[in-house]
């Protein structure tokens, strides 16, 4: 399905890692309307369908529009709690004030980068859980 034919967003994070896997189920578990599609990078197609290059997906957490408008990292998060509705937009108002969104951006950054020394948090990643669709 193209980005033109979706009405909800899309967020695509990294199946492979424990840490955003949690962050995922997270997100699944709160939208209760199913308006969010999160799904791993490595799911075959799921980059071409939301026009993001390996590369992206590797670096960064990615929110897409229907239209086609893209958020990276925190902005992503801060776009998908935005779509929950309710209580989580609070926080994504929060992220229009120029000095949180630049902590908050950091603090992405730094995970993003560390992402790979946090596997004692003790989630398995999507993409080696038993029957995952994880095989780019």
């Amino acid at each position: 399905m193209g980005t033109s034919e979706r009405t909800g967003l899309a967020v695509v994070f990294d199946g492979t890692c424990g840490p955003c896997t949690r962050s995922a189920r997270w997100l699944r578990r709160r939208d209760r309307y199913g308006r969010i599609e999160v799904v791993a990078s490595q799911v075959p197609g799921v980059l071409a369908r939301h026009g993001l290059t390996r590369a992206e997906a590797d670096r960064a957490a990615w929110a897409i529009e229907p239209g086609g408008r893209r958020f990276e990292g925190a902005a992503a998060i801060v776009r998908a709690l935005a779509d929950l509705g309710g209580g989580w937009r609070v926080p994504a108002r929060l992220y229009r004030v120029p000095p949180l969104a630049a902590v908050t951006d950091a603090g992405y950054r730094w995970f993003a980068a560390n992402r790979s020394r946090l596997a004692w948090l003790g989630v398995t990643p999507e993409c080696e859980e038993p029957g995952a669709p994880c095989r780019e």
